[in-house]
């Protein structure tokens, strides 16, 4: 294990999973640098045919680390940047990637999933994507695959109010048939695998959303709107955004 993400290669599949359960799984710096560097480098091993992506214990993942975020939006976090790396990174990956959902998926957590061939959910997932809720924007060009996925109105109702959405597979076939699936794509011709994904996503497309995304994303992170977000987050209480208009 590296940084909170276990790594585990076997029968052609390349599994990580966010392993930091005490803190829900929640997305640090560190951990997007290790998912960034495992998926670029399955892109050039032979051995690897799929990824999966999990989450240990009882949810996906509670998206970013909020008291990371909150640094960045003082000015005083001073490491290299891994998140938008790692959301460049599975844009490009041509290996079919398989998520298994259990629990809360939120922000990253759920618009990933918008990056993955196959997602198994479990009966009690949940999916949210609450930017606006922090002052944010969304991210991982989610602004462009979630209306085409969901439609417009339904996406702009999940990204303007956060709220989660529900899914409905059963907890306890998740990991197994996540498995399944992988083991299935595995046996399948690696060429033709990544050249029929490279066709129904343009890669092109969805770097240069994210790179937008991205600049809006840091401009937002800098702003009172955010920082009173992050400030009610950590004092449990709910933002006054009125205060911080203008």
């Amino acid at each position: 294990m590296t940084e909170h993400v276990k790594i585990e290669k076997a029968d052609g599949i390349l599994t990580l999973t966010f392993a930091r359960p005490d803190k829900k799984n929640a997305l640090t710096n560190a951990m997007y640098g290790v998912l960034a560097d495992a998926i670029a480098a399955a892109e050039t091993d032979k051995a690897t045919r799929v990824i999966v992506l999990r989450g240990e214990g009882d949810m996906f993942t509670a998206g970013n680390d909020v008291g990371e975020f909150a640094t960045m939006a003082t000015g005083n976090f001073r490491d290299e940047r891994h998140d938008s790396r790692c959301d460049e990174t599975i844009a490009r990956s041509t290996r079919p990637l398989v998520a298994a959902v259990q629990g809360r998926a939120v922000g990253i957590g759920t618009t990933m999933l918008l990056h993955c061939d196959f997602v198994v959910l479990a009966e009690n997932a949940q999916l949210s994507t609450p930017f606006v809720n922090l002052a944010l924007v969304p991210e991982a060009a989610s602004s462009l695959l979630l209306p085409l996925r969901i439609g417009y109105a339904r996406a702009y109702e999940m990204f303007a109010l956060g709220e989660p959405v529900d899914a409905k597979t059963a907890l306890d076939k998740l990991h197994a048939e996540a498995a399944h699936v992988a083991a299935r794509l595995a046996k399948l011709p690696t060429g033709s695998l990544a050249t029929t994904k490279k066709l129904m996503r343009n890669a092109g497309v969805l770097l240069a959303q994210i790179g937008a995304e991205s600049e809006r994303f840091a401009e937002r992170l800098q702003t009172a709107e955010a920082r009173e977000a992050f400030a009610a987050f950590a004092e449990k209480r709910a933002p006054d955004f009125a205060k911080v208009a203008g």
